[in-house]
């Protein structure tokens, strides 16, 4: 499994942190206290990681030493963010989402009163349709 470790910048704010990745642009979060905002730190690489490799994007090198930003203020940390983009792959692509489908109204009312599970049976049926098993695979 892929692990990726980059540098953040911690930056003091008057209400917690704002955490950036110089590796990264764009790629920022804020936080009110620091054990938060490592937390946040990790999630926000790794949807970042994520929306990249979906886009086909190249990951970039991680640095060896901070590009920081001229204007961060005094008083930041430098800290080393891991993260495990084929977990944050895995739980994105498996998670539910909604979406909405028409049927005709006797059918739906014939399978109410059986007490048909929609969402199972639209997922066993396009599975079986499209010839994949239950849970994307991990590997790429």
């Amino acid at each position: 499994m892929r692990k990726l470790t980059y540098l953040a910048v911690f930056e003091p704010t008057k209400t917690g942190y704002s955490i950036y990745f110089p590796d990264f642009p764009g790629c920022i979060s804020c936080a009110e206290g620091y054990g938060e905002a490592q937390k946040q730190a990790e999630e926000v690489l790794g949807l970042h990681i994520y929306g990249m490799e979906k886009d086909g994007d190249e990951i970039p090198v991680p640095s060896k030493k901070p590009q920081v930003d001229p204007e961060t203020v005094d008083g930041y940390i430098v800290s080393l963010v891991t993260v495990f983009p084929d977990l944050v792959r895995n739980e994105l692509d498996n998670r539910a989402v909604k979406t909405n489908l028409t049927i005709p109204a006797w059918l739906k009312e014939t399978a109410e009163a059986q007490g048909v599970n929609y969402s199972k049976i639209l997922q066993v049926a396009l599975m079986d349709y499209l010839g994949v098993s239950q849970y994307k695979d991990l590997e790429k």
